[in-house]
Parts: structure tokens; sequence; C-alpha cells
């Protein structure tokens, strides 16, 4: 099965944290991986998951910051 993928890549805050926690929320357990391209948005993104219990793995490419969340 394929993991899920949010591509939040040139969104601006809120929106890419406001998605995640919504897709986060729709899939209450598993695997998601989230695309961002801006600092601030991992970093509201990471905390989201974290208060949500959610594990991070966080990989950097390129100007893409790419967040494996595993519940």
């Amino acid at each position: 099965m394929d993991t899920p993928t949010l591509d939040a890549r040139g969104l601006s805050c809120p929106q890419p944290a406001f998605l995640a926690k919504q897709k986060l929320a729709e899939l209450k357990s598993g695997t998601l991986q989230v695309l961002l391209d801006s600092a601030t948005s991992r970093d509201n993104v990471t905390r989201i998951a974290r208060n949500a219990g959610w594990t991070i793995v966080e990989e950097q490419d390129a100007g893409t910051f790419r967040l494996v969340l595993t519940k």
C-alpha cells in the first residue's frame, strides 16, 4: 500500500499546518508523508503531529522538507 502524501509545498502558513492537522485526524493512525518548503511550516506541522502523538522522521533535500509521520 502506498503511503499517503500531503504536498503542501508552495502554500503559506497556516495552510500547511491546517491541512496536516485535518489529514492526521482523518487517518487516526498509520503513516503520512508531508512535503513542505518552509522551515516555519515544518516546525508547525511537527508540533501539531507531536501533540497528537505521532512520531516524526525528517529529511531535507534541495529546499524540500519531507516529514514521515507514524502512529
